[in-house]
């Protein structure tokens, strides 16, 4: 069971959600607020799953409380305001729903999550590295094997996962917690903007190793872990 608080400062919105939550049995709504500092302080004692979480609220947006709250915790926006999807998608938002939405929308979200929570669950029950990533991208849950990686770049705030034959994936993520979901024999850091898969490297020639056409730097504070890997 998923455990959620809704947060809005429109008692009607809260309501809504709280009837649709009724209908949907992977859901337990545990409170609903109508200020966003009052539903820190819950956090903190009592942490949930799920926000449902308004963006545009007087006191303090949804988009602030949540950079607040990190992304351990999954959000669905819900708001009135087109205008706030990017910054949603921005903080890797696991939904968007433009108010007034429907059960049907609603429930698409909810089982959004509950995939993404179910995935979670099992990788942490295995106790070992997965053949495949369930990573959330533009409002989408994206299943990627590992097998098909070919690097990983950092740009700014977000990650580019190049995968062979596709277009690059790009996904609000850090560079440590991406590679501490791969398996360790396949993948290493090489630079602080590059994460490699070892099984697809072409050729290392000085400090710059080559895959699949592109040619990419080894850092100095990575170089003597890479070439104890490769020389395996």
């Amino acid at each position: 069971m998923i455990k959620a608080i809704a947060i809005d400062d429109e008692a009607p919105a809260l309501k809504v959600i709280e009837n649709f939550c009724d209908r949907t049995d992977t859901i337990t709504l545990e409170r609903t607020f109508r200020r966003p500092a009052e539903a820190l302080g819950y956090l903190q004692q009592s942490p949930v799953d799920l926000l449902f979480l308004d963006i545009h609220m007087p006191s303090q947006s949804g988009l602030e409380l949540y950079k607040t709250i990190g992304p351990s915790t999954l959000a669905i926006f819900t708001t009135a305001h087109s205008e706030y999807a990017v910054e949603g998608f921005n903080l890797n938002a696991i939904d968007y729903l433009l108010k007034p939405f429907t059960f049907q929308r609603f429930q698409q979200a909810v089982n959004k999550a509950a995939d993404y929570l179910a995935f979670r669950s099992t990788q942490q029950n295995q106790g070992q590295y997965s053949e495949a990533l369930l990573i959330r991208s533009d409002y989408s849950l994206i299943r990627i094997n590992t097998a098909g990686i070919l690097f990983i770049e950092a740009a700014d705030d977000y990650l580019k996962i190049y995968q062979e034959n596709k277009p690059p994936l790009t996904v609000r993520m850090t560079m440590k917690g991406l590679i501490g979901m791969l398996p360790p024999t396949d993948f290493i850091r090489i630079h602080r903007s590059y994460i490699i898969s070892l099984r697809r490297i072409d050729n290392v020639r000085n400090k710059t190793v080559s895959i699949n056409g592109r040619d990419l730097p080894i850092g100095n504070n990575y170089e003597a872990a890479f070439f104890k890997h490769f020389s395996r």
